[in-house]
């Protein structure tokens, strides 16, 4: 990764960093990866903990890493702490961050799930499923804008866009296999088309 920020965390940064991750753990209906604008805006924009390459990078290499899509928000976590000088910093950053997006969301999904499995007959409880589908392609959407924009203008983002918006017809409409998606966004990256 990039050359690091050198931050000064207290106590109360550590505490308002655990914060952040208990609320976005709230929002985070469609996977820890739905919550990205709203990291991006508190560590990158907001606090300036990250670098907006460090942040790309720590989606890049946890989305290409075996395992759950949630090792990045770990990854964020250790670079905040690799930021504030030491790696005992970085394994706090992993535990605050990690703990904080997990904890609530975890809690809320068990006893909701018993509760929506005692409870699946329900008309309400159709509807609520069916309403949610939206808002996590909403915060699906946003997500993609955010990592889309990070390296291009809105004159050169438009291939990407465009790339994104097929491949989102080409899943919902045939059983192309989407790793036919990646291998093609992949070339087109190579030959730098988006």
């Amino acid at each position: 990764m990039n050359t690091p920020l050198h931050l000064v965390l207290g106590w109360a940064e550590w505490l308002q960093l655990f914060s952040q991750f208990l609320l976005l753990s709230l929002m985070s209906v469609g996977g820890a990866i739905s919550t990205t604008p709203e990291i991006h805006r508190f560590l990158v924009e907001q606090h300036h903990w990250l670098t907006q390459a460090q942040f790309n990078e720590s989606i890049a290499i946890a989305q290409a890493a075996p395992g759950p899509n949630v090792l990045f928000i770990a990854l964020m976590g250790w670079n905040v702490g690799q930021n504030a000088g030491s790696t005992i910093a970085s394994c706090l950053g992993v535990g605050v961050t990690m703990v904080g997006i997990l904890l609530p969301s975890s809690l809320i999904t068990y006893f909701a799930a018993q509760w929506g499995q005692r409870n699946r007959d329900l008309r309400a409880v159709r509807a609520f499923k069916q309403g949610m589908a939206p808002v996590v392609v909403g915060l699906l959407i946003s997500t993609g804008m955010i990592l889309a924009g990070a390296n291009h203008t809105q004159t050169t983002a438009w291939p990407l866009i465009a790339l994104s918006l097929f491949s989102g017809v080409v899943i919902w409409r045939t059983k192309v296999h989407l790793l036919w998606l990646l291998a093609l966004g992949a070339l087109l990256g190579w030959f730098q088309l988006v």
